[in-house]
């Protein structure tokens, strides 16, 4: 489909830069903005091409800086448990697609921007974002996963002092609380997170999918199930190609040439 609102460009490198274009709005969700991530995430998912993806928003100012507010204010209660469970399957989408993802948090992260970051495998602020869930501001709840993955990253507790008292935290203590996974300076954002993807990109395609299958798994089902799963896809994982060669390349001193087989 074509793009009003994204920008989406495949890289060399197989990464996928996915841009949030709408800065004259801050970078906020409307309803059209996440019919197009939905087609993006298929993208980045279905295409052999596309081997990671970093997400960020265009403009100095925000990352993603939440809904579009003149939307939300128009929905029914069936509307916006609708647009909820829209926005939280899109979300998943890109949770679930089988390759490492990055946002590139470049300023404003709140509402529904911060759920889309948290929705990502990592997340990597430059030194001026500002990240929180102000919902509650609103007279509303995080609706895009705000109240499920937050704890998941931060614990029980930072995530109520977040959700509860709405405000917004600069990068640097979401870094200490673990929201954010490095700060860099604006400038040096993109490039951080490539130099990252590099490193991940390097190792046996097939074995990074089950590690985020894996930990997806045990997250859902509990410690259990999940060690049953590493179990079976460890069994997968030794099965490949790319073991032999990773083996093999280990045992010879060499960098290994993994095929994805």
């Amino acid at each position: 489909m074509p793009y009003s609102h994204i920008l989406f460009q495949v890289e060399e490198s197989g990464i996928a830069l996915l841009t949030v274009n709408r800065p004259e709005k801050l970078n906020a969700l409307s309803g059209a903005l996440i019919a197009e991530l939905a087609d993006a995430f298929g993208r980045v998912a279905g295409e052999p091409a596309i081997r990671a993806a970093i997400l960020t928003g265009a403009g100095e100012k925000a990352f993603v800086a939440g809904a579009d507010i003149r939307e939300l204010a128009a929905l029914s209660p069936y509307a916006a448990r609708a647009f909820a469970l829209r926005g939280q399957a899109v979300f998943r989408q890109l949770e679930t697609c089988g390759k490492p993802s990055v946002a590139a948090v470049n300023g404003f992260a709140l509402g529904g921007g911060l759920e889309l970051a948290m929705a990502c495998t990592v997340r990597f602020a430059s030194d001026n974002a500002k990240l929180g869930q102000p919902e509650v501001k609103l007279g509303i709840i995080p609706g895009y996963g705000g109240t499920q993955r937050l704890p998941r990253l931060v614990g029980r507790g930072r995530a109520l002092e977040l959700l509860l008292a709405g405000d917004p935290i600069p990068a640097a203590e979401a870094y200490r609380i673990g929201l954010v996974n490095a700060v860099v300076a604006r400038a040096e954002l993109l490039d951080y997170c490539r130099a990252w993807l590099g490193k991940v990109l390097a190792n046996g395609p097939l074995a990074l999918g089950l590690v985020l299958d894996a930990v997806d798994s045990g997250l859902d089902s509990g410690l259990e199930e999940g060690l049953r799963f590493e179990a079976a896809a460890f069994g997968i994982s030794a099965a490949t190609e790319d073991c032999r060669e990773g083996t093999r390349a280990f045992l010879e001193k060499r960098r290994a040439a993994f095929t994805g087989k």
